[in-house]
């Protein structure tokens, strides 16, 4: 087993060695971070990225069906890209019928003479994790599944995941793998990019296939429908739950990627690698409780309003005035106890001469609750200013001259603004 998965540690640690993972923003700890039987777990804010808890975050784990995740995120892009359609029919080609399939497939039981949509082989993948829904979706894209692994990986590289490799859709793989980190993060990147598959695919209950319009005319009359049931033991369980994927092959154990959002909080938990033998997903399932019982708990998102921010005064420009906005998003993350009332204050850049790019930082948004501060966001303009006439210079310069002597004079402190 060692030397059958050392290729995939080299190529993994050249990967790790030749693209740095992007900075993730954590929280200090807290004392009471809940102990967990999975091998490695993270807990992060979909809002702001920021890592809240992590359990061997590195640790190189295959993610199994946690990979169909991007295999729809692929299929929904190509949608999008308006070169795919969500009900179109098709016949699902023979390499993903389920007698295809390797053995112990999960299945979403497509057949010879059926039509199915893409819409349909989404669901299959979300709910029943079908692994011959993975593989007519990876043909609806590439070539050959190989080919399809090919985007996984490309795309993967793109969105700055440096351990995760894929070497087919459905994960059925022990080549395949990941890092709790990086999947989580790829989780945000997905919910970002599809929020609708929440209500659309991950917290729909049950998958009934094939129906009478899936299959041929001698089989209208008795279809053959299975109904099968969502993965995800914690929806409707735990509170504010609706998704995304379960995962289980011998060689990772019991893997589940989720999500909740209460009180416009949503966080995102990966836990790879509870045991593979009997009550692992138990284990798996009271992992995900825990975590983010204990994430809701001491943590909260904050989405603080500004409402229009002052122009910022240009000397010496083609323009007296540029307009000024945050240079960052402004929700971040806070420990639940913090942040019940907030207070801004503007620190500006005083005096600001042209010329100036856009972009530029002019200042600081700071904000603060009653216990201290919270957090700064730089301020940048969103518009180059060009210098001004030789006039225009001088007659600013001047302007400043005694503009400071006056400061001076009076006992003016030069610098910030605020409000």
């Amino acid at each position: 087993m060692f030397l059958r998965s050392l290729p995939v540690f080299i190529l993994a640690l050249a990967c790790f060695c030749l693209l740095p993972l992007p900075e993730v923003r954590a929280l200090d700890p807290v004392a009471d971070a809940p102990g967990l039987g999975s091998r490695a777990a993270v807990l992060l804010d979909a809002a702001t990225g920021t890592l809240l808890y992590t359990k061997n975050q590195h640790e190189i784990i295959p993610p199994a069906s946690l990979t169909k995740l991007m295999t729809i995120h692929l299929a929904l892009n190509e949608v999008k890209a308006g070169r795919l359609s969500l009900d179109e029919p098709m016949s699902p080609p023979r390499e993903s019928w389920a007698i295809n399939q390797p053995p112990r497939s999960s299945l979403m039981f497509l057949a010879a003479g059926q039509q199915v949509s893409l819409r349909e082989l989404l669901l299959g993948l979300a709910i029943p994790s079908g692994n011959d829904a993975a593989v007519a979706v990876a043909l609806c894209i590439a070539p050959s599944v190989e080919a399809f692994a090919a985007l996984m990986n490309q795309e993967a590289r793109r969105i700055g995941l440096v351990n995760t490799h894929f070497v087919e859709p459905s994960g059925i793989s022990e080549y395949n793998y990941t890092t709790a980190l990086e999947f989580a993060r790829f989780c945000g990147v997905y919910l970002s990019l599809h929020p609708e598959t929440l209500t659309e695919l991950h917290s729909v209950p049950e998958f009934a296939y094939p129906k009478t319009e899936n299959v041929g005319a001698a089989y209208r009359n008795r279809p053959g429908t299975i109904v099968q049931y969502n993965h995800n033991q914690l929806l409707g369980e735990v509170e504010g739950v609706d998704g995304l994927k379960t995962g289980y092959i011998d060689e990772a154990g019991y893997n589940i990627a989720l999500t909740a959002e209460r009180k416009d909080t949503r966080f995102i938990a990966v836990l790879l690698g509870a045991p593979a033998g009997y009550g692992g997903a138990q284990i798996r399932d009271e992992d995900g409780r825990k975590l983010l019982a204990w994430g809701f708990d001491h943590f909260k998102t904050l989405r603080p309003e500004t409402g229009p921010l002052p122009p910022l005064r240009i000397w010496k420009g083609r323009t007296d005035w540029v307009p000024v906005v945050p240079g960052e998003p402004l929700e971040f993350t806070v420990y639940a106890e913090r942040g019940t009332s907030l207070y801004q204050e503007l620190v500006l850049i005083d005096p600001v001469v042209a010329p100036l790019p856009a972009d530029s930082i002019m200042g600081t948004l700071v904000l603060s609750d009653e216990i201290g501060e919270l957090r700064r966001i730089p301020l940048v303009t969103t518009e180059a200013v060009q210098a001004g006439t030789w006039w225009k210079r001088l007659r600013d310069g001047l302007a400043l001259f005694f503009r400071s002597l006056a400061r001076r004079g009076g006992g003016i402190g030069q610098g910030a603004g605020s409000s």
